[in-house]
Order: structure tokens, then sequence, then C-alpha cells
């Protein structure tokens, strides 16, 4: 797939958390996917100055009522011919609930019609053994995950839905495997996975079930970046989300149920490897950017760091608002990646 394909006309419902400042949530989503050439309808999940990375915010969540009576005006007008939903952080079980209610909506409408929406669910909970959603969460999206194309868990919350614990790739591809088997999610990619934490590489694995519902596993593994940048997941979702729309289309399969290819396509060659690829050359190309810019701002306030040594709280605001992905300046890279990674099988 040449890397600037763009996906055939595509409507996206993107329901996300909104910040006003930076690319956190829909905030990523938008210019991303828009970018890539679909058309976006953001529905946000909660109005906030900024992401929860500085450790403090102002704003509100929206209520489970206010999701349902959004989607309802776009109902009412006509306005819910999607082709596709992302959804991401949601603040509560309610809240979920009304996602879930939306996209089995969307579902219902184009049952006649195999392959005309796909719902790339990402399921915010918690990273690195921690939750940051309120634990009646969790079994909310266990009771969605049937209805979802494509999942996107990092490893923690890979744990959560499959019940397994992954401290390795055997585990890894058993969790997915069950979640192919048991849940029947067609597409899965598990993000931010680090066995060893003095690797200096952060790997993703992928996979597409087969007809039998088996795995068809890959992996790819891309250097790790020191440095912490919050929207790089909204990043990913956003990017795969557009690079698997292309590649189906190229590949034939969008009139196929959840865009599955045949059984007889490998791992390496499936349209969501080929999307992961792309999207992780992308990624890295502006992480790395952003880092550089970063450490260029903070050492441009040298001086003014050491003269708020003790004052944690005003250096730690400093140094996310460097830490901001510079999204906008490198635009250029959604489309044509400067980083190439290659998918490669992997064997249970």
């Amino acid at each position: 797939m040449p890397n600037n394909d763009m996906p055939p006309p595509t409507k996206v419902l993107a329901i996300a958390s909104h910040v006003t400042y930076g690319h956190v949530g829909n905030s990523m989503v938008v210019p991303v996917m828009q970018f890539m050439g679909c058309e976006v309808s953001p529905l946000n999940t909660v109005y906030l100055s900024n992401h929860k990375a500085y450790r403090q915010t102002k704003g509100r969540s929206v209520s489970a009522e206010e999701i349902r009576e959004i989607y309802e005006g776009l109902h009412q007008s006509y306005l819910d011919d999607f082709d596709m939903l992302l959804s991401g952080y949601v603040a509560g079980s309610k809240s979920l609930e009304a996602v879930g209610a939306i996209a089995r909506d969307l579902k219902l409408k184009s049952a006649t019609k195999p392959g005309s929406f796909f719902w790339v669910l990402d399921p915010v909970m918690g990273d690195e053994g921690r939750l940051y959603v309120d634990k009646d969460v969790v079994p909310v999206y266990k009771s969605l995950l049937h209805e979802a194309d494509l999942l996107l868990p990092n490893q923690f919350e890979l744990e959560l839905l499959s019940d397994s614990k992954v401290d390795d790739l055997t585990s890894l591809g058993s969790a997915i495997a069950k979640l192919h088997q048991d849940h029947r999610i067609p597409h899965v990619v598990v993000t931010s996975i680090r066995f060893d934490q003095g690797s200096p590489n952060i790997t993703v694995v992928g996979s597409t079930q087969k007809e039998d519902r088996s795995p068809r596993l890959f992996q790819l593994e891309v250097p790790a970046i020191d440095a912490f940048f919050s929207g790089a997941g909204d990043l990913f979702a956003a990017l795969v989300s557009a690079r698997l729309r292309a590649g189906a289309a190229s590949a034939g399969i969008e009139g196929q149920k959840s865009w599955i290819s045949p059984d007889n396509v490998e791992a390496v060659d499936l349209p969501l490897a080929k999307a992961v690829e792309l999207t992780l050359g992308s990624m890295q190309g502006i992480l790395q950017r952003t880092k550089v810019e970063r450490d260029r701002e903070l050492d441009s306030m040298k001086g003014i760091l050491e003269q708020e040594e003790g004052s944690d709280k005003r250096q730690l605001l400093r140094k996310m608002k460097a830490s901001e992905v510079r999204l906008i300046r490198n635009l250029d890279l959604l489309k044509c990646p400067d980083h190439t990674f290659v998918a490669k099988s992997i064997a249970l």
C-alpha cells in the first residue's frame, strides 16, 4: 500500500475526550483523521482545559444523558450515516453504556450491508497496573467486546479484558486468541508492550482472526523514546483506523464483514499489519521531532528551572507543556512516514 494512500470517502463518529490545550483525545483524533481524508464528527465525553498529566485541570465530564441527546440530534436530522466509530476515553460506566448503545444502533443500520460500518474500540482504562477509571467501567467494556471490530488495548488493559496474566509473548498471544475465540473480536492490536523494562524497544502485537477464529499474530519492535507524551495512544488509534480503512479498500475486502482477510493471507500481509507498520513509521518521526523540540525548550529554560528548584509543581507544568506533541508542524509525516518498520509473524 503506497504510503500516501487515502481511504475511500469515510464518515467517522469520534467519541472521546477533548482538551482545549494540546492534542489528546478528540483534539488529536480529529485533525489526524481529517488530514488523512476522513470526515470526522466529534462527540466529546469530557471538556478539559488540558490533559491530566499536568495534575491540575478545569472542566467537566459529559453525562450519559448528554451523550445520548447529541446522538439523538444527529439521528433526527439523518446525520448518523457513519462508516466508522472510533471510541476512546469515556468518564464512567453509564456514559460507556450510552456509547455502547450508539455502536449497536450504527451496527444495526448496517446489518444488511457487510463491511459498511466498523467500530474501533480503544478501551482507555489504565496503564502499568493502575486504573484511571472507576472499577465499574471494566465489566461494561467486557460486555461490549463482541460488538467491536478492532480492539486497541495496552498490555494492562489486555489483562483486564481477557482475565489473563500477560508477562511474555506466549501469554500475550494466548490472551489475544481468547479475545478472538470467546468475544469474537475480529482484530486486536496491543500497544505499549514492554516485558523487560530495560529493553530499548517497545513491542506492538496484532492479529486478525481466521474463519475458525484462530489468530494470525504479528509483532513489530520500535525503539523507545526516552520521554512521556500524552496523546500518543490517540494518535495511534486515529492513524491505524484511517490506514486500515485504506488498506481494506486496496485489498478489496471493504465489503466483507469486519474487513476480515481470507484465511490464505499470512499475518504479515494482513491489511491490519500494513496499517500498523505505516502508523508506527509516522508516529516515530512525529514523537522524535517532538522530543527534539521539547529538549530545546527545556534547555532554553535551564536558568529559570534552576531558580525554581523546590517548586516541583511549577517545574512539572513547564515540562508537561514542553512535552505536548508537535502535531500540526509535522502533518507531512502522517501520510509520508520517515521511518520504516516491518511486521514479523508469531507462531504460538
